[in-house]
């Protein structure tokens, strides 16, 4: 799947964001990524809500091979082919997808806040180490201040 094919199957959606990535484009609108076009097809976003949207079609997760197993992402589903000619129903289901994607990034927002919190404390420690290394720099004579004293006790 190209850009500009993406481009015009989410045109009944709105604008989308395209973005490379593994075999094919990251989607997004609104900053949230929803949805990946990879060679294996067209991906969307689930949660609990929309999972038995995607069984009821038959659909599956998406799913890779390692060298030593398969595995399974469950929040990606494979879009239903039916709706790639159909522009107004896929819009509907990518709303959806859009949905699920907000949904866990919310799920996901408090912890990043408690580790913006925690990284934060030892940048603090750092940098006193670094006024403390600095003042201790100040204090030392320089190298030119030893040469002169060294030639006056010569004297």
């Amino acid at each position: 799947m190209d850009r500009e094919f993406l481009t015009d199957l989410f045109a009944d959606f709105g604008p989308v964001a395209l973005r490379r990535m593994f075999s094919g484009y990251g989607i997004s609108a609104d900053g949230t990524n929803f949805a990946l076009a990879l060679r294996a097809g067209l991906y969307f976003r689930a949660d609990d809500q929309t999972i038995p949207q995607f069984e009821a079609e038959g659909c599956g997760p998406f799913q890779y091979q390692t060298r030593s197993k398969t595995v399974t992402v469950n929040s990606y589903w494979q879009l239903p082919a039916r709706l790639f000619d159909d522009s107004e129903e896929l819009a509907v289901w990518a709303r959806s997808a859009l949905g699920a994607a907000q949904r866990a990034a919310l799920r996901k927002r408090p912890r990043k806040r408690a580790a913006a919190r925690k990284s934060k404390a030892p940048a603090k420690k750092t940098a006193s180490r670094k006024a403390t290394a600095e003042k201790a720099v100040a204090k030392r004579p320089s190298a030119k201040k030893k040469r002169s004293a060294k030639k006056r006790s010569a004297s």
